[in-house]
């Protein structure tokens, strides 16, 4: 579904993570430089889940899907299991390749699905629910990287993302506005009720946990990419386009 290509020029999206390799550390006006690896994410728990994994021996890769399944919980709007993107890597011998895991449009799509009869567009269903949704490639991608490059055990790096939803995570102001109304957005747009997430109003210092994504997190852990693109999680994502499409 993704296959990699080497020496082409793609921009990193949803995650970046950078490895440094005999630098000097010292601080910068723009940042810093790490003596041997750094992990940058959009949240710090993503983070933190990434620096565990190098210093459990871990490369790159390995921590790049650790922090892009943690932030499938913690951040999606960064970083999700229903969306897709971009992998660049150099290695050390300065040898470089590069993934296209972005969504791919369904089979049934077509050319003027936003059109009205008159060949108006219709902004709104290019933009939410179910018309607007690509065929994820996210998983797809975190497995080729892995087959390719990853060394730890594949559960060791979805395990710290699956713990995260399970017990769940406390909520900074900021991030209660954003799951407050992503919650409006889901009930309006889902035909499914997950009551523990939806039309709810979160607060600051709140601990979100999600069960779902947890099971779904699970069944990726222990059967990679089928966990995601067959069996029931597959069921499930057809049978809500065909109700909602």
């Amino acid at each position: 579904m993704s296959p990699f290509y080497s020496r082409s020029q793609f921009s990193v999206f949803f995650l970046l993570l950078v490895l440094f390799f005999s630098c000097i550390p010292q601080k910068h006006n723009t940042g810093l430089l790490g003596e041997k690896a750094m992990v940058v994410s959009a949240h710090p728990l993503a983070a933190e889940v990434g620096k565990e994994i190098l210093l459990k021996g871990g490369n790159a890769v390995d921590a790049a899907i650790a922090v892009h399944m943690t932030l499938a919980v913690v951040y999606p709007q960064a970083g999700n299991i229903g969306g897709g993107g971009f992998m660049v890597i150099r290695e050390k011998d300065g040898s470089t390749h590069s993934l296209d895991y972005r969504e791919k449009a369904p089979l049934n799509a077509l050319k003027d699905m936003y059109l009205d009869d008159q060949g108006n567009p219709q902004p709104e269903k290019s933009q939410n629910g179910h018309l607007a949704s690509g065929v994820p490639g996210s998983v797809d991608g975190m497995v080729k990287a892995y087959d390719k490059f990853g060394s730890l055990p594949w559960d060791q790096l979805i395990n710290p993302a699956i713990i995260l939803a399970e017990e769940g995570f406390q909520l900074t102001a900021k991030e209660a506005v954003f799951f407050s109304e992503a919650s409006i957005k889901l009930k309006k747009y889902s035909s499914v009720d997950p009551i523990h997430f939806t039309a709810k109003v979160f607060k600051e210092g709140d601990v979100l946990v999600q069960k779902e994504l947890a099971q779904t997190l699970k069944l990726i852990r222990d059967n990679g990419r089928d966990g995601f693109y067959a069996g029931e999680v597959a069921d499930y994502l057809v049978a809500e386009m065909k109700r909602g499409g």
